[in-house]
């Protein structure tokens, strides 16, 4: 009886230490800074209407609609703005310069895009890269501007 009593406090124990590492959220990517017409985050299956202020984290996908238009700024003040009919998926996002931490993959799907580079092009420039379905673009500190065809 002793040892199914001590068995049970370890188990509780353990779920009681292991419940706020599950609890923790990711911090997020960026920011929407602006929004006109329709624009959706796309995070986990779940379509989120866009809004100023509202996170983006490193694994979520941006829509227009027809009549929409979206403009992002990161943690490291990279800026991304999707015209209408567009998509991008941020495929990776890591900015800890003080950890040595630094990386992003841009995945321009459809429509028009412009990405401005922020601090992590200066920093390290080959951390960076802009993908779209027929080119991978590498990044040296710099505006681009893309166009996607379905």
């Amino acid at each position: 009886m002793f040892g199914l009593l001590r068995s049970a406090g370890v188990v509780t124990v353990f779920v009681v230490a292991a419940t706020p590492v599950l609890a923790q959220q990711p911090s997020p990517a960026g920011h929407v800074k602006t929004v006109s017409g329709a624009a959706f985050i796309v995070r986990q299956n779940a379509i989120i209407p866009a809004r100023a202020g509202e996170a983006v984290f490193a694994s979520d996908a941006l829509r227009t609609a027809a009549d929409g238009a979206v403009g992002v700024t990161l943690k490291d003040d990279t800026r991304i703005s999707l015209g209408p009919s567009s998509e991008l998926r941020l495929e990776r996002y890591i900015y800890a310069p003080g950890e040595g931490g630094l990386g992003m993959v841009l995945n321009f799907v459809r429509g028009v895009g412009v990405y401005v580079s922020g601090r992590m092009a200066k920093l390290a420039p080959d951390a960076i890269r802009l993908e779209t379905p027929a080119a991978i673009v590498g990044v040296r500190g710099t505006t681009v501007a893309v166009h996607v065809e379905p």
